[in-house]
């Protein structure tokens, strides 16, 4: 089944077929197995072997990443579902706006915003540690931070608010 995985502007189109991966013309051997209890899954590719954790976001086949204390934000949608979306124009996030939340249950180990502050796509908001992995969670488009929901230090459960985003036109 050929898939469309996009992360950030690029889109890359991914074939699965049993235990292989067919990814810009190379072939992976892979595996993937959840840890029970945790939102962690094991993946072998290529003989490599990676921690993931996954966490779903809100949107069709939007997900967050955590991989080798990185996290990033993936939209995968199978052929059928690209096409229409394609032919629809949807698919895309419109706005800036919205409150960035908590993946998981974490301690705010950083903050880099502040309210009234501009932000770039892609610019780090606030960094939660969580299972011993940091996640910061970047900003998907630029704009202007309206509310810092939390403080350094302070425990946070999945869902909770961190960042709440505007569009960049709204203040100066």
């Amino acid at each position: 089944m050929k898939y469309f995985v996009t992360i950030g502007a690029q889109t890359i189109e991914v074939e699965v077929e049993g235990a292989r991966v067919l990814v810009g013309g190379e072939t992976f051997e892979t595996h993937l197995a959840a840890v029970p209890g945790t939102p962690l899954y094991h993946l072998l590719l290529g003989g490599e072997s990676w921690t993931v954790a996954a966490q779903p976001l809100a949107g069709l086949g939007r997900w967050a990443l955590g991989i080798a204390g990185e996290r990033v934000e993936v939209a995968a949608v199978d052929e059928r579902t690209h096409e229409i979306q394609a032919l629809t124009g949807r698919g895309r996030p419109a706005a800036a706006e919205g409150t960035v939340r908590a993946p998981m249950p974490g301690l705010v180990v950083r903050i880099d915003v502040a309210a009234g502050q501009r932000v770039e796509a892609g610019a780090g908001l606030v960094v939660v540690e969580a299972m011993k992995m940091e996640n910061e969670l970047r900003a998907s488009r630029a704009a202007v931070v309206q509310t810092v929901h939390v403080t350094v230090g302070q425990p946070v459960e999945k869902g909770a608010p961190l960042v709440t985003l505007a569009g960049s036109e709204l203040s100066g």
